[in-house]
C-alpha cells in the first residue's frame, strides 16, 4: 500500500524510515472558560504501533481526538502528526489522519462500492484512481465480497470494516479508531482484532479508544490512561501495570476440600487481615497481598510444613481493567481529598 501525504489519489514522498514517530502531543491542553478538558497531555505514537486510549466517559478523549483530526484548537501546547502541526496545518492533517467515529454514518439505498466512491470523491481522488482505491481498501479489510450489498443490510460487525475501508480511502498515515469493537459478537471482535493488527503490520499506526478492555490489551503496543483531562498512565501495559498495581493477587490450589479452613487460617494468620476467600468448588484460596516474593516463600513452607495439599500456588497477572480500575479509584480518592480540602478551607 502506497502512503499519500500531498493530493488525495497521488503518490507522494513517504516520511523518512528513519523517523518513527508519526503523532506526539507536548503539554496539550483545552479550556471552555473556567472548565479545563484537557490538562497538559504528553503521550506519543511510533510507526506501526497501536496506542490503547482508555478513560471514563468526560475524561477528555474526544477533547483529544478531535484536537488530532483538526476539529478543535487546542488552547495551549502542541499536537504533531508526521511533522504536521494540528492548530497551524489543518488541511495537511486531514490528509494524514484516517478518523472512524463510533457511530456508523450511511446512506440508504447505496450499495458498498458506491458509498466508497462518494467518499473518495469527497477526499478528492480522482476519478481513475477511485476504483482502484476502493478495490485496495477492501480487499485491506477482508470486505471485497460486499461491495455490491446494500449498505443498510449490513451486519453491524460488517459495516464497521466498511467503516475502515472508509476510513483508509486517503491512504492515511494515523488511524483514530472511536470504539471500533463496541457492540461486536465474539467472532466479530476477533475479526476486528485481526483487522487492526493487519493494519499495523503494513505500517499504519493506530490511536484506538474502546470500553472493551480485554480486547485492547491484546493489541495494544502502549496504553494512555486519562481521567478528568490529566493523563495518569502512559507506556506499555507490563510497564504501567507494575506501575500502579501496588498489591498482587495470589492464588493457592489445593488438592482436598478439607484443606480450605485450615489454609485460609494459615493465609490471614500469615498476612493478618489478609481478607481471603475461600472457594469451595474450586479448591482455591485467593487473597491480596503487598508481600515480597521471600515473603510469599515462606507462606508457603508453612502451608507445607502444616500438612495443607497444595497444588498450585501463583500470582495472577493483573490486566488492563485492572490498571484502569486502579489509575480511576486513584483519581476519584483524590478528588474526594482535594474537595475536603476544599470545604475545610471555605470554613
Amino acid at each position: 500500500m502506497t502512503t499519500a501525504t500531498t493530493a488525495p489519489g497521488e503518490p507522494a514522498a513517504a516520511p523518512s524510515p528513519s523517523t518513527s514517530r508519526v503523532m506526539e502531543t507536548r503539554a496539550l491542553s483545552k479550556r471552555f472558560g473556567d472548565f479545563i478538558a484537557l490538562d497538559a497531555l504528553d503521550i506519543h505514537l511510533d510507526r506501526g504501533q497501536i496506542l490503547g486510549f482508555i478513560g471514563p466517559n468526560g475524561a477528555g478523549k474526544t477533547t483529544t481526538i478531535k484536537i488530532l483530526v483538526g476539529l478543535l484548537r487546542p488552547s495551549s501546547g502542541e499536537a504533531v502528526i508526521c511533522g504536521a502541526d494540528c492548530r497551524r496545518d489543518a488541511r495537511r492533517i486531514k490528509k494524514l489522519v484516517g478518523y472512524m467515529p463510533d457511530r456508523f454514518g450511511s446512506y440508504d439505498n447505496m450499495r458498498v462500492s458506491e458509498y466508497l466512491d462518494f467518499f473518495g470523491a469527497a477526499f478528492g481522488i480522482p476519478r481513475r484512481a477511485r476504483a482502484n482505491r476502493i478495490h485496495e481498501v477492501l480487499e485491506t479489510t477482508n470486505a471485497a465480497y460486499m461491495r455490491d450489498r446494500y449498505v443498510e443490510s449490513l451486519s453491524h460487525g460488517m459495516q464497521q470494516r466498511v467503516g475502515i475501508a472508509r476510513t483508509l480511502l486517503h491512504d492515511p498515515e494515523v488511524l483514530i479508531l472511536d470504539e471500533p469493537a463496541n457492540g461486536l459478537d465474539p467472532e466479530a471482535r476477533v475479526e476486528m482484532r485481526q483487522l487492526l493488527l493487519r493494519l499495523a503490520a503494513i505500517g499504519k499506526s493506530l490511536i484506538v479508544t474502546s470500553h472493551i478492555l480485554p480486547e485492547l490489551a491484546r493489541i495494544c503496543d502502549q496504553v494512555a490512561i486519562i481521567t478528568n483531562g490529566r493523563l495518569r498512565a502512559f507506556g506499555p501495559l507490563a510497564e504501567i501495570m507494575r506501575r500502579v498495581s501496588q498489591e498482587r493477587t495470589i492464588e493457592i490450589q489445593l488438592a482436598n476440600r478439607e484443606d480450605l479452613p485450615r489454609a485460609a487460617r494459615i493465609v490471614d494468620a500469615f498476612h493478618g487481615d489478609a481478607g481471603a476467600s475461600v472457594s469451595d468448588t474450586e479448591l482455591m484460596v485467593r487473597f491480596r497481598s503487598h508481600k515480597s516474593e521471600d515473603e510469599l516463600g515462606d507462606l508457603l513452607r508453612d502451608l507445607v510444613d502444616q500438612r495443607v495439599r497444595v497444588s498450585q500456588f501463583r500470582e495472577l497477572q493483573a490486566d488492563l481493567e485492572d490498571a484502569f480500575l486502579s489509575v480511576t479509584r486513584e483519581d476519584g480518592d483524590r478528588a474526594r481529598i482535594d474537595a475536603g480540602a476544599g470545604t475545610k478551607a471555605a470554613r
